[in-house]
């Protein structure tokens, strides 16, 4: 008996070494299909998404990109799967706005909103574009949005995370958030509490676009 459970925990192992084997093989396959980034849906389903400048429903009210995705450098990819983790253990979850943005999808952006208030240059670049940013809120059990005090990509004093007149269950929603974020290696911005880039590694611009199915 002891034989048999031996022999069936090699073959176990031998099987379970398969399978990781395959699953890194995948991962880095996804990464040179896309240039280096990763995809985020690949990486873990938990974190929902819903890509606003792939629809109108966006402070531009036009669609700015041709399909969603979410795409990440590697490593900000990796760090946003452990934020969502430890909200995970709060019966918490990420969802995502925006993540990379394509220097092309950039320049759109700027087209339509040619006012660096609003929108990053393209000849700057922004940390979206370097895929190092992501724009992100968190929901409950049931995908309800949290209450942040404003939607995501309202410009006012509302949406600034300095700004401490405002609910207490505001306050501590984003606190939620942003200690989560923190925690992973992401720092915030003063004027837009849904934003959020990577700290641990510096990421050129890119032009890469991903392709739709």
């Amino acid at each position: 008996m002891s034989v048999l459970k031996s022999a069936f925990s090699f073959i176990s192992g031998i099987l379970f070494s398969a399978a990781a084997m395959a699953q890194a093989d995948s991962a880095a396959v996804a990464v040179q299909k896309h240039k280096g980034f990763r995809d985020l849906a690949l990486m873990d389903s938990t974190i929902r998404q819903d890509i606003r400048y792939a629809t109108a429903n966006n402070f531009t009210k036009a669609v700015i990109y041709d399909c969603p995705a979410c795409l990440l450098r590697p490593e900000v990819a990796e760090a946003l799967v452990q934020a969502n983790q430890s909200l995970r253990n709060q019966g918490l979850y990420l969802k995502v706005f925006d993540c990379y943005r394509p220097g092309p999808y950039q320049q759109r952006l700027w087209d339509k909103v040619p006012n660096p208030d609003y929108v990053t240059p393209p000849a700057k670049g922004s940390m979206h574009s370097r895929g190092a940013a992501v724009d992100l809120t968190v929901v409950d059990s049931t995908g309800r949005e949290l209450n942040m005090g404003t939607e995501f990509d309202f410009f006012g004093a509302e949406a600034h995370t300095d700004n401490l007149n405002l609910p207490a269950e505001v306050l501590k929603n984003r606190q939620i958030l942003r200690e989560a974020m923190e925690a992973a290696g992401f720092r915030g911005i003063r004027t837009e509490w849904w934003h959020f880039s990577y700290q641990k590694k510096q990421y050129p611009l890119s032009d890469y676009v991903w392709p739709c199915h």
